[in-house]
């Protein structure tokens, strides 16, 4: 897993960034600063994207707080990562693959994540506006508290997922497992849940998806 050190600037209490070597390599160093402190937050960005690009697996980095744009996590595999309040914009992936990783409060925008396997990772208050997960198995993920619109999870396994106090709105859950995930105290507007098992998923009271 990551580690949780702390922003060394005064008074921060922002999670800091992993720091690199000058081989491109993940650095154990304690001076390390949030991306809003780092005074080389631009070589930083540059780096963790050419990490990115240069290794199939990424494992234990903490990034939070960065934009990625326009980058293609096609293929990648993230275990342990920080990835929390992060923005993601444009991004094109297919068959990416995240084992316990967070990204909660992170915000996705017009973005493709297809065929995606996660698994034990937090999305919460997260923010999807137009995204497709479509064909993704995301399984024993975290989803509470997440505004999704006009986004898509069609043909999806979601076991045992958690979408409590949701907000889902014109986006689509059609022929997707959502046996034991719960969906308590969500609110649905123009949400298709079509040929899913809703019977098998947990609904508030009076709840009729």
């Amino acid at each position: 897993m990551f580690s949780l050190g702390l922003c060394q600037y005064p008074g921060c209490r922002n999670l800091a960034i992993s720091r690199f070597d000058e081989n491109g390599n993940i650095s154990v160093n304690t001076e390390a600063f949030c991306i809003d402190h780092d005074k080389e937050a631009e070589e930083t960005v540059h780096k963790i994207y050419k990490y990115i690009e240069t290794h199939d697996k990424i494992i234990g980095i903490s990034m939070p707080g960065i934009h990625f744009k326009n980058i293609d996590l096609s293929g990648k595999k993230f275990y342990g990562c920080d990835l929390r309040n992060c923005i993601f914009s444009a991004i094109h992936s297919e068959y990416c693959r995240m084992r316990m990783t967070m990204l909660d409060f992170s915000l996705f925008s017009d973005s493709n994540l297809l065929n995606s396997n996660m698994q034990f990772t937090s999305f919460s208050g997260c923010t999807f506006s137009h995204v497709l997960f479509t064909n993704s198995d995301l399984v024993h993920n975290n989803f509470n508290g997440i505004t999704a619109q006009q986004s898509s999870f069609d043909d999806s396994d979601l076991y045992n997922s958690r979408f409590i106090r949701a907000k889902l709105l014109n986006t689509s859950v059609r022929n997707c497992n959502i046996k034991q995930s719960s969906f308590y105290e969500a609110t649905f507007d123009n949400v298709s849940f079509k040929h899913s098992n809703t019977r098998e998923a947990n609904f508030s009271q009076g709840v009729e998806p």
